[in-house]
Parts: C-alpha cells; sequence; structure tokens
C-alpha cells in the first residue's frame, strides 16, 4: 500500500496497542473495531466546489469548470492541481475524490512517483541549498497529504526535528494498518474453517445438523439483532473506500472467484458472503425445526429480530433475514405461515419494497442518516445500509457516465459523485458499537452450519410433504441424490 491516507481513506487505522480479533469455536468473540479518522466536511454538493483561497495557477492549467465547479481536466492537469505549494494547499474534497478515483488511470505507485517528481521540481529539493523558510511553509502540506515518500519526506524533514518524529509517526501508523488487516483476514479465514468442519453434519445428515438453534441460545429478539449488528459494523470496518474503485478494473483472469470481484476488493466479497450466510441460517433454522407449532415460534422471532434490526438502524441483517423468509423452501410452508402472526412481517417487507427503486427503504435510510448526523451517542448514530443496493448504485453511476469526455478530459463530475456515496460510506463505517458482545450468539451466527438450497428443500419437505406433482418429483430426486451420496 503506497497511496496511504489523506491516504487514510484506504483502511481504518487502529488505536495504538489496538488488535481486532475474530473468534473461532475454540475462542471468544472479543472484536474490537479501529476507529476511522474523521472525514470532516462530508461531501454534499452536487459538484467540487473550487477553493475559492487557491491562488491563479488553476487559470494556467487545463482544468474546466462550470459555475465555479471543477467538472473536468487532464490527468496531468488534476496531479498538478493535487501537489501543494507554500502557499496554496487543495481542497479536501478534491482530494478524497482524485485520489480515490485515479487508480482507475494510473497506478498507485506510479501517481506517488509524479506528485514526488513534481514536488522536488517545484521547491528544488533537490539542491543542497534550498531555502529552508521555503521549507518550512511547505513541509506541513506535503506531510499532510503524503504517508509513505521516503526520499522526499527526508529531505523536507533534514531540518526539523518536529517533521521528522512526523514522518515516524506515519510509518508506524501504516505498519499497524497493515497488520490489523492481516489478522482480520486471517481470522476470517479461521471462521470460514471452522463453519466448513461443522459443516460435513449436513451433508449426511441434515434434519441433525444443528445440535442447538438460535432460540435455545438467546430467545431475547432485541439481544441477537444487537449482535448482528457487531458483525455487521466489524465487517464493514475493514472495507476500504478504495475497493468500490477496485471492482471497476477488469478482474484478473487468473482471480478464481465468481462473485465477480478481484483480490484487491475482497473484503467487499466477504461482506456479500455475510448476507447470504444469514439469509441461510434463517432459512436453515425454520426447516429443520420438526413440529408445527415451534416453526411458527422461530418465525415470529427472526421476524423480532427483524424489527429490532430496522429500529436499530441495521437495514442490512433486515434484508437478510427477509430474503431467508422469502427463500421458496420457507414461503411454500404454507400450513407453518397460517399459525404466524405476519402483521409486523408484512410491515417491514413494505419498508424495504424493491418497488419504485426502494423508495421506502431509501426513504427510511435517509431518516437514519439524519437521526446519526445529530445523535450524541453511537447507539444513535448507527446505520448499516443495505449493502447489495449500495454497491448497485455506485455500479450503475459509474456504468451510466463515462470516465474520459470526449476531448480526453477525466470526467471528474462523475467522480465526485462516485465520491459522495464512499464519503457516506466512510461515516456509517466509523461508528464503534456500543452494545455490550455475547460470545455464544456470535459463535452461533457465525458458524453453525447452513444448509444448501437442495437440503433446504428437502427439510422443507419432510416438514410440510409436497402438495403437487412437481414438488413430489423433486422431493423424489432429491431423496435419491442424498441417499447416493451416503
Amino acid at each position: 500500500i503506497i497511496l496511504a491516507i489523506h491516504f487514510k481513506i484506504s483502511h481504518n487505522t487502529p488505536r495504538p496497542g489496538q488488535l481486532a480479533k475474530l473468534t473461532c469455536i475454540t475462542q471468544p468473540f472479543t472484536v474490537k473495531m479501529p476507529q476511522t479518522t474523521e472525514f470532516k466536511g462530508q461531501l454534499k454538493t452536487s459538484v467540487y466546489n473550487k477553493n475559492l483561497n487557491q491562488n491563479h495557477r488553476d487559470h494556467s492549467l487545463g482544468l474546466c469548470y462550470n459555475d465555479n465547479n471543477l467538472v473536468s481536466g487532464s490527468l496531468e492537469d488534476l496531479i498538478h492541481h493535487l501537489v501543494p505549494t507554500a502557499d496554496y494547499y487543495p481542497d479536501r474534497t478534491f482530494i478524497f475524490t482524485f485520489l480515490l478515483s485515479s487508480r482507475l488511470f494510473i497506478r498507485p505507485h506510479d501517481l506517488m512517483s509524479r506528485v514526488c517528481l513534481l514536488c522536488t521540481e517545484q521547491q528544488r529539493l533537490g539542491e543542497p541549498r534550498a531555502d529552508k523558510v521555503g521549507l518550512r511553509h511547505l513541509a506541513p502540506k506535503i506531510l499532510q497529504l503524503l504517508t509513505d515518500l521516503k526520499e522526499l519526506t527526508q529531505r523536507l524533514a533534514s531540518g526539523d526535528e518536529l517533521y521528522r518524529k512526523a514522518v515516524a509517526q506515519m510509518s508506524q501508523g501504516l505498519i499497524r494498518m497493515l497488520t490489523v488487516l492481516s489478522q482480520y483476514e486471517e481470522a476470517l479465514l479461521k471462521i470460514n474453517a471452522a463453519a466448513a468442519e461443522r459443516l460435513t453434519l449436513v451433508k449426511t445428515k441434515p434434519q441433525g445438523a444443528l445440535q442447538r438453534d438460535l432460540m435455545s441460545i438467546c430467545n431475547d429478539p432485541f439481544t441477537v439483532a444487537q449482535q448482528l449488528t457487531h458483525i455487521e459494523l466489524e465487517r464493514l470496518s475493514y472495507i476500504g473506500p478504495e475497493e468500490f474503485i477496485q471492482a471497476f478494473i477488469q478482474k484478473d483472469p487468473l482471480d478464481n472467484d465468481q462473485r465477480g470481484f478481484s483480490k484487491k476488493s475482497r473484503n467487499l466479497g466477504a461482506y456479500i458472503d455475510w448476507f447470504n450466510r444469514l439469509s441461510y441460517l434463517v432459512a436453515t433454522e425454520i426447516c429443520l425445526t420438526a413440529k408445527k407449532k415451534q416453526r411458527a415460534r422461530v418465525m415470529e422471532f427472526f421476524i423480532d429480530v427483524a424489527r429490532e434490526c430496522y429500529n436499530i438502524g441495521n437495514f442490512n441483517s433486515l434484508m437478510a433475514i427477509i430474503s431467508g423468509m422469502n427463500m421458496s423452501p420457507v414461503s411454500r410452508l404454507k400450513k407453518t405461515w397460517s399459525k404466524v402472526k405476519t402483521a409486523k412481517f408484512d410491515i417491514l417487507e413494505h419498508q424495504m419494497d424493491p418497488s419504485s427503486n426502494f423508495y421506502n427503504y431509501r426513504t427510511a435510510l435517509r431518516g437514519a442518516t439524519q437521526r446519526s448526523m445529530a445523535a450524541n451517542s453511537n447507539r444513535e448514530k448507527i446505520v448499516v445500509p443495505f449493502f447489495s443496493l449500495f454497491i448497485k448504485d455506485i455500479f450503475f453511476l459509474n456504468a451510466g457516465c463515462v470516465n474520459r469526455l470526449q476531448n480526453g478530459h477525466i470526467n471528474f463530475q462523475k467522480f465526485w459523485e462516485v465520491a459522495k456515496h464512499v464519503s457516506e460510506f466512510m461515516t456509517w463505517k466509523k461508528v464503534e458499537c456500543p452494545f455490550e458482545k455475547d460470545r455464544r450468539i456470535l459463535q452461533h451466527l457465525l458458524t453453525t452450519p447452513v444448509l444448501t438450497e437442495d437440503a433446504l428443500y428437502l427439510a422443507s419437505y419432510e416438514s410440510e410433504g409436497p402438495e403437487n406433482n412437481m414438488e413430489k418429483d423433486r422431493w423424489k430426486s432429491l431423496r435419491s441424490s442424498l441417499l447416493t451420496r451416503a
């Protein structure tokens, strides 16, 4: 990672001594999420507004403005606009937007080399008798922009102990950041391995796959919703803003990830996997419950969990639960549904109705965002978006607008719109979950086996027999297939 924060846009930086931990079967779940450096001045307007304090040099660059708003420019001119001088520092929103989108046009280390060269040329940093007074004015601005340019920062720091310490602190912060990310990835591998090991029971004994169901561990919907929010916020915290842009880049043909995400955006894929797991977990617990009356209780329990997720602002878990309950093996259980009080579920489905481009959900999301911005406690700041739709919005924005205009300029206005979405995401993911962790619930949610689609259908038919010839044929086929594998 060469392009690091202002460059803290890439990933969160942990507090000193703070390590992120996840659980496997034999370890307690003790996640301590790193804190995101606050991105002040969240991007709100439709385009980047030119810094009124900047000097006249913009007029000599090939940057195009519309009503004093930067809308396009050549890559070279945008890089020039990024580089500070003794009396100029680029607007923070420009820095965020340009660094976020630049990787589509230039590799980060190449960009860093260009910036280093421009700084050296403009300020004559390579000369033995460089102006020390000028360096003192320039150094704080360069250090604010650059974090991992050893040669340049060494020259800047040559005359002042304060700047040498700043360079050392940035290097240590980068190392801590990489360490935490590495630990997170290792922990995910352990969790997935533990879940895969327990899944072997499902392949041979689907009815006995769950030794304990969620309600036997905790029958309080609010507590379960809190633990789901822990998982959501913890996984959100490790998704770097650059991953949304990396997902636009053509995937490496050697990458076997079937979800379409490259290795550089694998945290996005891992988060989508969590959504799918939760949906299948809900369906599994319902379909594996033998008695109709108890199945109805399980359905009502998950409806209550979903409602508590909505109240918290955890829309991703809410949608995953609704998706699980709408899966065909669950929705076909008509006798069970007849015993369920569905009024609350109908309200939740209405809130997440996909019609009119998810109008109801988007309205609720805006309300939660406004509540978060005015909140004083982390409890009221929580906003976990329906993540698949969030990614879809960014993808459509990318596909609907060109990266370059006909004159070869970079379409900066497009990337400003992308940066607005990502900036909002940065605000959401920095919230530290205020709820107390429950190790048993978290272990169950993360590692308990979930049935495949075929196994769900088989369990569903065992609970309520096939109703027509098509279902009878499928039931026979699934039973035969299961016996063959056994």
